[in-house]
């Protein structure tokens, strides 16, 4: 059997710490999803409207400052953010119908 090209054995090591990375992406992702559960129940146990604009331009505007300092495309940001804090929001819905 051939031995792998060094070439094709590094691309495949850098795929696998991508695979990795997605892993703990995906992960946060979970993570950031939870704790949108449990502010929905804080919300519903206090009588607080579920939406908050506020609170997404702080989101939006925390992840376009990480962007200028990290050097990634704040419009991909906000468009990530647009979907992460829409999931976030439905999530939330969700939660506090249920107690209705």
């Amino acid at each position: 059997m051939a031995e792998e090209p060094v070439a094709v054995s590094d691309l495949e090591k850098l795929r696998e710490r991508m695979s990795q990375i997605d892993e703990r992406l995906l992960d946060t992702l979970r993570e950031r999803i939870e704790c949108g559960v449990e502010i929905a129940h804080h919300k519903r146990e206090n009588n607080i409207p579920m939406m908050q604009p506020h609170r997404i331009g702080v989101a939006q505007q925390r992840a376009a400052e990480y962007g200028q300092r990290h050097g990634i495309n704040t419009d991909f940001l906000r468009q990530l953010y647009d979907l992460v804090i829409s999931e976030t929001c439905r999530v939330e819905d969700v939660v506090i119908g249920r107690s209705e």
